[in-house]
C-alpha cells in the first residue's frame, strides 16, 4: 500500500482532525545505504521531502540523531499521550509514507496507528513503539 492509497472514508476522518497533535521528527544526520557523508546528507532530504509532502497539515521536526544507525534512514511519529513510533529502512522520498502514517495516526482513537492503511515502508521499517508515560507500569 502507497500513501495515496487512503480510502476516501479514511481521507474524509483524517480531514475532520487536528493533524497539528502529531509531529515526524526525522534523523537529519542519516546517511544513505552507501554511507556516504555527502551533504545534504539523505536524512536531511527525507526531512524536505516529509515538509514538502505535510504541506503545513503536519508538523516535521528535525534531529541530529535517533541512534538508528544500522537501519539507514530514521524517523519517528510522535502523538502525546500515545504510543510513539520509530521507523527506519526509509528512503528520501519516504516523505508522503511519514505524512500518510501521522495523518492516520491523528485519527486513532486507541493511540496507536492503525496497521491497515499503514504504508508499506512504516510496516517494513518499524523498530519500536515505545508506550507514553502514563502506561508504564512499576515492578513490585
Amino acid at each position: 500500500m502507497k500513501a495515496d492509497d487512503i480510502s476516501p472514508e479514511g481521507a474524509a476522518a483524517i480531514a475532520a482532525v487536528d493533524l497539528s497533535a502529531v509531529t515526524i521528527v526525522v534523523c537529519a544526520t542519516c546517511r544513505d545505504e552507501t554511507g556516504s557523508d555527502a551533504h545534504p546528507r539523505a536524512g536531511a532530504l527525507l526531512a524536505a521531502d516529509a515538509h514538502a509532502a505535510a504541506d503545513g497539515e503536519v508538523r516535521v521536526a528535525t534531529v541530529e540523531c535517533l541512534g538508528n544507525c544500522k537501519r539507514r534512514l530514521s524517523a519517528a511519529i510522535l502523538r502525546e499521550n500515545c504510543w510513539s513510533y520509530v521507523f527506519g529502512d526509509l528512503s528520501t522520498d519516504s516523505g508522503p509514507d511519514l505524512v500518510a502514517g501521522a495523518k492516520l495516526f491523528a485519527t486513532s482513537t486507541d493511540g496507536l496507528i492503525p496497521w491497515r492503511g499503514r504504508p508499506d515502508s512504516l510496516k517494513r521499517g518499524l523498530v519500536a513503539r515505545i508506550p507514553p508515560l502514563d502506561m508504564l507500569k512499576d515492578i513490585a
